[in-house]
């Protein structure tokens, strides 16, 4: 993915803590599963080439969609963590359809290698 050395932080909150970041830096007043902050962005990028950026995840929510899928709880923190990693590497699903493709098929192409359940979804 271009990143031979390169450093995320991640924090795993609870659905208030998620939803005030939403709210905050998002606009949006309900929790979510998880965020991303990217640090190679906007005009201080360059500062620390390394630090790719902080992914949050909510485990409440992370909880309630592995049960609401049948899967594990660990299995559905696996697909956040690829999917927050994967927007601070630029991917967004949410610029249109072919974007939305190319994360698919990158989160499944990692997800394969590191979990056991062959079967898991991309998201």
């Amino acid at each position: 993915m271009g990143c031979k050395a390169c450093e995320i932080s991640l924090v795993i909150m609870d659905d208030k803590g998620i939803k005030e970041l939403n709210k905050t830096f998002r606009n949006v007043p309900n929790p979510t599963n998880v965020l991303a902050f990217p640090m190679q962005e906007g005009e201080f990028g360059n500062i620390s080439p390394g630090l790719l950026g902080d992914v949050v995840i909510s485990a409440q929510t992370a909880e309630r969609e592995a049960g609401e899928a049948g899967i594990a709880l660990e299995e559905r923190m696996s697909q956040l963590l690829i999917h927050g990693i994967l927007h601070l590497v630029g991917f967004d699903h949410e610029k249109g359809t072919e974007q939305a493709r190319d994360m698919e098929k990158k989160s499944l192409e990692l997800l394969r290698l590191i979990e056991e359940n062959q079967n898991l979804s991309a998201f």
